[in-house]
């Protein structure tokens, strides 16, 4: 797999996972595992953090509340794949990408609700894309979660990106532009060499310390 085929095509997304990556995470199920449930935990914690930050907002409350259900459901399918493979749980440090693409959002609304809906779905739509690959090349038992979780995290990004049209029609903002500056940072993330792997990690740098 090349890291920009021509025939990769994405609602959001401006190039696939690379090879390389992919390669990563078939080899090391067990980090892959471990760093995966520590993602379900923080997209959790993230849709009830907007929900506070934007309480006079109940669709928007609503949206999140049944998200971050999922998220922690989704969770505990993972802890329960841990503990059936008896993989040993370790505290990672996080990774690059979350706080990568957060350095684009706005600092002052309402362009900053905008944002922190574009962010949250190239964080969904990413996984989504990760969840599809993985589903066909890793090692089963794992296959059949990664297929399943594919199909919920689909639904999520699009929940994030009516939020961020919603959010920027109201605020009358240009949410295609946004959305450029963030799909351009999001390809190079991911496609860039990462010192650390993590499950949004970019492909194995040559000073990998994983």
């Amino acid at each position: 797999m090349n890291s920009h085929p021509a025939d990769f095509a994405h609602p959001l997304l401006c190039a696939p996972t690379p090879a390389g990556w992919i390669a990563r995470a078939c080899a090391t199920p067990d980090l892959l595992l471990i760093d995966h449930a520590n993602c379900e935990k923080k997209a959790a914690s993230t849709a009830l953090s907007l929900m506070f930050a934007y309480a006079e907002d109940l669709e928007l409350a609503g949206k999140m509340s049944r998200l971050a259900r999922e998220e922690l459901r989704h969770y505990e399918q993972v802890a329960k794949m841990i503990g059936t493979l008896n993989v040993v749980p370790q505290r990672l440090a996080p990774g690059r990408y979350a706080a990568g693409m957060r350095r684009l959002v706005a600092s002052s609304e309402p362009q900053r609700e905008v944002d922190l809906m574009i962010c949250g779905a190239f964080i969904e739509a990413r996984s989504c894309e990760r969840f599809a690959a993985l589903g066909e090349t890793i090692d089963a038992p794992m296959r059949g979660l990664f297929r399943g979780l594919h199909e919920a995290e689909a639904r999520h990004y699009k929940v994030y990106l009516t939020l961020a049209e919603r959010a920027a029609a109201r605020a009358g903002l240009n949410l295609k532009q946004r959305i450029a500056l963030f799909a351009a940072l999001e390809a190079q993330l991911i496609t860039s060499p990462d010192p650390i792997f993590r499950f949004h990690s970019g492909p194995p740098g040559p000073n990998d310390q994983s």
